[in-house]
């Protein structure tokens, strides 16, 4: 077998067989980043107190309605600091389905880190159960005062 030559690369390309990571686990990984910096800033800042620089529901805002995932910086602050009671008062429906998120993160970034692509396979029934579930939450909670 013949020795190839060495040689430089340009910038951005690289050799064959030389990559880190495929690309498909490019936006997976990007995600967790953000997310990881995104919960690193909320560790800090609490949402209870004025003047914080964190997002506003731009649903509640436009309507004064709560939408379905309403109060989930605070459940996620909550949970942060370790205030399971705290994160089911903010928003208990999306406290439930935070192990069914992480479920479907997981499978998506395993198939990207085995170069593979992954579409969550909900299904028509699935995809009337999410539905369904959010607006009977959002109706429910807007009737309640919560």
């Amino acid at each position: 077998m013949a020795e190839q030559p060495n040689r430089r690369t340009a910038p951005g390309e690289s050799l064959p067989g030389r990559r880190l990571l495929p690309p498909s686990a490019a936006t997976p990984l990007v995600l967790a980043l953000g997310a990881v910096a995104g919960l690193a800033y909320l560790y800090g800042h609490s949402p209870y107190e004025p003047a914080q620089l964190l997002p506003r529901c731009p649903f509640h805002w436009a309507t004064g309605l709560n939408c379905p995932a309403c109060g989930g910086t605070r459940m996620t602050y909550a949970l942060l600091h370790g205030d399971l009671p705290g994160a089911l008062r903010a928003n208990p429906v999306l406290l439930a389905a935070l192990p069914f998120a992480g479920y479907a993160y997981g499978r998506w970034a395993l198939a990207g880190l085995r170069g593979r692509g992954h579409r969550l396979a909900l299904g028509r029934r699935g995809v009337v159960l999410v539905l369904g579930t959010a607006l009977a939450w959002m109706v429910v909670r807007n009737i309640l005062g919560r």
